[in-house]
């Protein structure tokens, strides 16, 4: 029997209503899921722990997966909104057998997504997506009445998860002398970030923290950050945070309104711990879209760099081959496998504030040895079986745009893993000619969509 490929780059997502984010697939999924997580159990746990951002379709799914799992025999223990990080770590504290995340991160509110983490706070194996998409295939059956799973709410999850965040930033350490403007995305981390920083000393100005259920990323949060640099500029904050709608990301503006991405944290991070007691182990993963900058600034401080692929799972598979512990992308999903298991913006956002309170400078000086060059990225929408990309014509064009650039600059082309998107991003010295250069390839990619 074929088996029919569900899980992308970062779990099952799609358009709320269409498959395969339906209540009667996702009802089936919890079943196979749990079928097959019981096969790998070993006896250890019946227990799945099931988190939620704060879409509305989020009710619906999180009851479809709760049934789904008791027709298989396991119990599903309920944390309601909730960092996707927050359920790694929540997965590991209760040694569940798994965790799921009912979450589409920086998708708009119509989207909705489910992934899952391991016993281990991990994403899970691809041997075990495939024997779920494998299981899928089958008809869904019932364990015995006196077998079927529970549900729970787990009650104190929220203060367990500030508890761990709070946990990796130094205790001799103060927020206290810090103003920050918090940016939420109206996502999972409305209530937890807040707190994470107040209770840490720092005066904390909330925006984008009171969520409906259809305004999670729209126009705030991480992709999105015009409202988070106004009011950083109007409360002359030292600072602005901001997450997207699961937490698992993070973009930062300095004190002059100045926006800070993944690959100006990834310096910061690692050239403080290489400092501080010589902490840093082994070098830093980035991805395809990682800045030029990035890697210079690196290279000054003979920290080694190496390139994976897109996607969180793309960079924990490269640090766990070399022995690393931080890589991430410029999209501000960062791992510190020092710390967690998986990307975590608070945990991130922790980790530069306690190099400007260490050092006694603002985010602004912290950047000052990191230049980025200028990086476009067009997004052309995409739907359907044949790539563009495979055009001869876009091929042709591509490299041409390459030529042009040289070794002053870089194209890369790729269809996105989580949206129906092509998207294009050039890089080079002069924002201008990068600009321009984008958009040859975005005419090319259109042409062949006609």
């Amino acid at each position: 029997m074929n088996r029919l490929i569900y899980f992308g780059t970062d779990g099952i997502r799609g358009r709320v209503g269409s498959a395969p984010i339906t209540p009667d697939f996702v009802l089936k999924l919890g079943w196979a899921a749990g079928k097959v997580l019981s096969r790998y159990s070993k006896g250890r746990s019946n227990q799945i722990i099931i988190g939620k951002d704060t879409r509305i379709s989020g009710y619906m799914l999180e009851s479809a997966l709760e049934s789904g799992l008791a027709a298989a025999g396991l119990s599903a223990a309920l944390t309601g909104p909730m960092p996707t990080p927050a359920i790694a770590y929540l997965t590991r504290a209760f040694r569940a057998e798994a965790g799921i995340v009912i979450s589409a991160s920086h998708n708009p509110f119509y989207d909705n997504g489910i992934k899952f983490f391991s016993v281990k706070g991990t994403k899970l194996d691809s041997e075990v997506e495939h024997a779920i998409e494998t299981e899928l295939n089958k008809c869904l059956t019932c364990v015995d009445p006196k077998e079927l799973g529970k549900a729970s709410r787990i009650v104190d999850a929220a203060g367990r998860y500030i508890e761990f965040c709070k946990g990796t930033f130094p205790t001799h350490l103060s927020l206290r002398k810090l103003k920050i403007v918090v940016d939420c995305a109206n996502g999972a981390t409305y209530q937890i970030a807040p707190s994470v920083f107040r209770e840490l000393g720092a005066k904390v100005v909330t925006i984008a923290c009171h969520p409906n259920g259809v305004n999670i990323n729209k126009e705030c949060g991480a992709t999105n950050i015009r409202q988070l640099r106004a009011q950083v500029l109007a409360k002359k904050a030292d600072l602005g945070i901001a997450y997207d709608g699961d937490g698992d990301r993070v973009i930062m503006v300095d004190h002059f309104g100045n926006k800070v991405d993944g690959d100006q944290m990834l310096y910061i991070i690692a050239r403080e711990k290489l400092y501080r007691n010589k902490q840093l182990t082994g070098g830093i993963v980035g991805t395809l879209m990682s800045n030029m900058g990035l890697v210079s600034a690196l290279k000054q401080l003979n920290i080694p760099f190496i390139r994976a692929g897109i996607g969180d799972r793309c960079v924990l598979a490269m640090l766990k081959k070399k022995g690393w512990h931080i890589g991430g992308e410029n999209s501000g999903h960062i791992v510190l496998l020092d710390k967690t298991t998986t990307g975590d913006g608070i945990i991130v956002a922790l980790q530069i504030l306690s190099a400007m309170v260490n050092n006694c400078v603002s985010l602004y000086e912290l950047c000052n040895d990191i230049c980025l060059l200028p990086q476009i990225l067009v997004n052309v929408y995409y739907s359907g079986t044949d790539s563009p990309l495979d055009s001869d014509s876009v091929k042709k064009e591509a490299k041409a745009v390459a030529e042009e650039l040289s070794e002053q600059g870089r194209v890369l082309l790729r269809k996105s893993g989580t949206e129906p998107y092509i998207r294009i991003m050039v890089e080079g010295k002069r924002y201008d000619k990068i600009l321009y250069l984008a958009n040859r390839i975005a005419s090319a990619i259109r042409s062949q969509m006609k």
